[in-house]
């Protein structure tokens, strides 16, 4: 982002994770959310410990500690969230008529101040705009969104919003050396990419059935650069491993969700 991202992390009352992207316009802001400084607590809370921003209403922690928690998130922001009934699939919502439980994985906006965000715990966040600051979109994606093409579809509702030059920002997700996947989903990815070997690392395994070490990123960014777009930031996290800042559904099973935002500012 520009250099008011500077300003975005003072301001945060909790740290978040900046896109890197080098040609974002000055009008949309972004981040990813971390698992710190909010008030959940055991599996939900910091890994050392102390309470944590869980923002997701479906797992299970405290309702009032959620509520809190997305109190605290939406302080920071021009609008509300309205977040997502995410289902891993590929279906694509305008902002301006989301309501609370609408079912979709990506949802994007054309709306001075209107807020797009997904929630992740290891399924990887695509935060969307064009180049000239007016189409804005944030996608959930999965292995399973990824193969039925939910990336593809947000690209689609962009450009027919007026979208021009889009790039992506790939936010933090479980990296290459973690994800591990059977042959099945080798075999789904195999329909739409030719080269598929080039993301799926054999690995060895104790019942001698076929496993693999999948490269979300990867399928990602191949994917995106298919239909046109050529700048891909990101891509260099890893939800399981870095424990200390991300809820992982991989590692620990029950655990809270991280928001991945974007939005256009008025000028």
């Amino acid at each position: 982002m520009k250099s008011d991202s500077k300003v975005l992390t003072a301001l945060a009352p909790f740290p978040v994770v900046l896109p890197n992207w080098q040609h974002a316009p000055a009008a949309v802001r972004a981040f990813t959310t971390t698992r710190h400084g909010g008030f959940s607590n055991g599996p939900y809370g910091e890994a050392a410990g102390s309470a944590g921003l869980n923002l997701g209403d479906h797992v299970n922690d405290n309702p009032v500690a959620v509520k809190h928690n997305r109190d605290k998130l939406n302080l920071l922001l021009p609008s509300d969230v309205i977040f997502l009934s995410q289902v891993h699939g590929n279906i694509i919502l305008d902002a301006a008529d989301l309501a609370a439980g609408n079912i979709g994985d990506a949802v994007l906006s054309t709306q001075v101040g209107q807020v797009c965000a997904v929630l992740t715990a290891d399924c990887l966040p695509v935060l969307f705009t064009d180049v000239s600051g007016k189409v804005v979109a944030a996608a959930h994606a999965g292995w399973r969104g990824l193969a039925s093409g939910v990336l593809q579809n947000t690209v689609t509702a962009m450009r027919a919003k007026g979208a021009q030059e889009i790039i992506a920002w790939l936010g933090p997700a479980i990296g290459p050396q973690e994800f591990e996947v059977g042959r099945d989903v080798l075999d789904v990815f195999a329909a739409q990419v030719p080269d598929v070997q080039a993301y799926f690392e054999a690995k060895a395994s104790q019942d001698g059935s076929e496993k693999y070490l999948a490269d979300l990123y990867g399928l990602a960014r191949k994917l995106l650069n298919d239909i046109g777009l050529s700048q891909v930031a990101g891509g260099d996290r890893c939800t399981v491993t870095e424990v200390a800042e991300f809820y992982s559904y991989r590692r620990d099973r029950v655990t809270g969700r991280m928001a991945s935002l974007i939005w256009i500012a008025p000028n």
